[in-house]
């Protein structure tokens, strides 16, 4: 049998195809996508039909490759970004173009929102987490006071991955994955919040979609899209989630306590446990998980972002950068990194800038990808105090092609590094929730750590493990980060 996995991005749509028997990616396919133009300073937004366009393509496409056998294709997943909102009339026309990650124009009503609960303490109560600029509370309520004639208009408001899912299927839901994203819903008792909804406004409660669980089938690809695409009516669509949950699930990380760090357009520390995963201070972002559990995650733009300024300043190429990185020893000869290029959420500094002294280019390239190291080691301290002590770090997204980064990942986390085989994440993690949910229609009780232990492999060729002089080091430069950091963050300095 073979599964689609599908990942809706603001850069891209992807799509994979898995082949359950060989535990092999047979087919992928990628289209860009574009920003509109013109929009106000603070706007991020996209068309969501231009998804709908994408995702055909990308289908198309891997179906037409030589390895995929259309009859066995048995069921589709879907992935989509964390934050996106779909905003749908009553004739299931789209009616506005949809705000992603980078949007800051609804801040203001984050912080009405914010207020209205008592701050981050009082929403943690309430919800089990904190929903900011990136959330669709926020948005809803933006909506509600600067376009009332687009949310009186509305009738359903769906994530990316379930307005796609939509598409396919014609059902429309949601899972607890993809709506502990919203900031609408409450993730210790899985359900949307009633008391936030009704800050925002009581009809907004008949616009979102009904929870199903992670682990069953949305429902039966569309008889007009089987046809065109020459597939069978029972190909069944998959829940679908988060694409940071489904990167989780296509390392494997399904258990309890277990740890996936991934490297991409954003860095992203992921700990899965059996409860909420509540950090008081606000600093690991709650979430319900993709397999029905929870997760603590963290993520970094500037784990991305410091590099590529780096890199282009000097027109070094990525083996030019890590060449430079590893000509140097660690530490640096004492040169330190701030890489906070853009807002940065663990810590939470909404407004820093980066620092740096004692310049070299080669000591650059170095002290970067040691900021880079350090911001996701801080994250996994903060997992460590609330309880998480993996045996291993999973490592997905481009550091698996890295030589260097596995290691000093490991040096600088204090815990064994061990790249997964498949630089492929959430779409491989769509296909593989949409595995097990068309074994559970099926009436076999597989669960995702069967399948996961099958498809999803370390290298063990790859394995890192920490070598105790450098982690001893690189805690002491987390410590002087961190010092400095409290030190110099509330005086205006970074």
């Amino acid at each position: 049998m073979q599964f689609i996995g599908i990942e809706i991005a603001p850069a891209s749509t992807k799509a994979v195809v898995l082949d359950l028997d060989s535990a092999e990616i047979l087919a992928e396919a990628s289209i860009s996508h574009s920003w509109i133009d013109g929009l106000p300073p603070g706007y991020l937004e996209q068309e969501p039909t231009r998804w709908i366009e994408a995702t055909d393509r990308v289908i198309r496409n891997c179906l037409n490759q030589p390895k995929v056998d259309k009859k066995q294709i048995a069921a589709i997943g879907l992935a989509g970004p964390q934050r996106g909102l779909v905003i749908l009339d009553k004739q299931n026309r789209v009616i506005r173009p949809t705000k992603l990650a980078g949007d800051v124009s609804v801040q203001k009503q984050a912080d009405e929102i914010a207020r209205a609960f008592g701050g981050s303490p009082g929403l943690l109560e309430l919800i089990g987490q904190s929903p900011a600029t990136d959330s669709a509370a926020a948005e809803c309520l933006w909506l509600k006071q600067h376009e009332p004639y687009h949310f009186q208009r509305a009738a359903s408001l769906l994530t990316v991955q379930d307005f796609i899912a939509y598409w396919l299927s014609g059902e429309r839901a949601s899972e607890p994955g993809s709506a502990s994203t919203t900031g609408l819903f409450d993730i210790r008792n899985r359900k949307w919040s009633d008391e936030l909804i009704g800050f925002i406004d009581p009809e907004l409660s008949d616009l979102l979609p009904p929870i199903g669980a992670s682990d069953q089938p949305r429902g039966l690809l569309r008889s007009a899209l089987a046809k065109d695409w020459g597939l069978s009516e029972l190909v069944q669509v998959g829940a679908g989630s988060s694409a940071p949950l489904l990167s989780a699930l296509s390392a494997g990380c399904v258990t309890n306590g277990s740890v996936a760090v991934e490297l991409g357009s954003n860095g992203t520390v992921v700990g899965v446990g059996t409860s909420p995963v509540i950090d008081l201070r606000d600093e690991i972002f709650p979430l319900c998980s993709a397999t029905g559990s929870w997760i603590g995650m963290a993520s970094s733009p500037n784990t991305s972002l410091a590099p590529e300024v780096l890199r282009r300043h000097y027109g070094w190429s990525s083996t030019d950068y890590e060449r430079m990185v590893a000509s140097v020893s660690p530490g640096a000869d004492n040169l330190l990194l701030f890489p906070y290029f853009s807002p940065e959420s663990v810590p939470r500094l909404a407004d820093a800038c980066g620092v740096l002294h004692g310049i070299t280019p080669a000591h650059l390239a170095r002290a970067t990808a040691e900021g880079v190291a350090l911001g996701l080691s801080y994250a996994m301290s903060r997992l460590t105090e609330m309880g998480f002590d993996p045996p291993e770090i999973r490592l997905i997204g481009e550091a698996t092609d890295s030589t260097v980064m596995p290691q000093l990942l490991a040096d600088a986390l204090g815990v064994p590094v061990v790249p997964v085989s498949s630089r492929h994440g959430s779409d491989v993690g769509a296909a593989i929730q949409a595995v097990v949910a068309f074994f559970h229609q099926c009436g076999e009780s597989l669960g995702f750590e069967e399948i996961c232990s099958y498809l999803v492999s370390g290298n063990p060729e790859g394995r890192c493990d920490p070598d105790p002089e450098n982690h001893s080091l690189y805690q002491d430069r987390m410590a002087r980060q961190q010092y400095l950091v409290d030190t110099l963050h509330p005086t205006g300095f970074i």
